[in-house]
């Protein structure tokens, strides 16, 4: 388990781990993370079927992938559904009050620790695992090398995607505080993760596959190869293992 520095002081009486990041982070406020699950129980219903969907055909198309680590696995809602299609999965979070859920709900190992400084051995999972989690990090270079580092043969990403018309929703629902999730979250798009991880990584041999989906109800297709859309999954597979 990460220590957590003198400087990223956590305040037990209100679960505020201040200054991680320099920043706070709705994670830890109990007002938002207490309503995390009802969130996908209620108005994400359908949006997380066809997440669930798009993960899962890229992540099975690599057959060495049997173990996996899911890292900001909150109340490990997506963390359990990876038993369900086959794949042995463990969590990790930096949310106390996040993993005081998952612990009741999820019948696996669960750590809590930094992203940044991940508490395993070199490969010690086949993939790494991040659920629009990723979104919030604001060295996330750091944290694709970790992740490369403990994932044997890939990393699979769930990304909240910058090309939705609800991005401008999300920022006013901002501007007004009436949506504490996006407040720190950085949204990235396929083109732009890419990047992210050529420069994270110029030294491994990788490929890269992806898929959208988040579309509206009443569109034809609720998944595609083009990069719009509310949400999109990305799968990389390392080749030099």
């Amino acid at each position: 388990m990460t220590q957590i520095s003198k400087k990223e002081k956590f305040d037990v009486a209100t679960g505020e781990l201040r200054n991680w990041q320099g920043r706070q982070e709705w994670f830890f406020n109990r007002d938002d993370t207490d309503h995390y699950e009802a969130y996908y129980e209620g108005p994400y219903k359908r949006q997380e079927v066809w997440q669930k969907k798009t993960l899962e055909g890229l992540i099975k198309k690599d057959s060495r992938v049997e173990s996996l680590l899911e890292f900001g696995c909150g109340t490990t809602r997506f963390t359990r559904w990876w038993h369900e299609i086959g794949i042995q999965a463990t969590g990790g979070d930096i949310s106390p009050f996040m993993l005081a859920q998952g612990v009741h709900l999820f019948d696996g190992d669960l750590v809590l620790a930094d992203s940044h400084h991940m508490p395993f051995k070199d490969h010690t999972f086949d993939a790494l695992a991040f659920i629009t989690t990723f979104e919030y990090y604001k060295r996330p270079i750091e944290v694709i090398r970790e992740a490369a580092r403990v994932g044997k043969y890939g990393i699979i990403f769930g990304m909240m995607n910058r090309n939705t018309p609800k991005l401008v929703r999300r920022r006013v629902q901002q501007l007004f505080g009436r949506n504490n999730y996006y407040v720190t979250a950085n949204f990235y798009t396929p083109a732009s993760l890419k990047e992210l991880i050529a420069e994270a990584l110029p030294d491994r041999d990788y490929t890269i596959e992806w898929n959208a989906t988040g579309l509206p109800k009443w569109f034809p297709r609720q998944q595609w190869k083009l990069p719009y859309g509310d949400f999109f999954g990305l799968y990389v597979q390392f080749n030099d293992v």
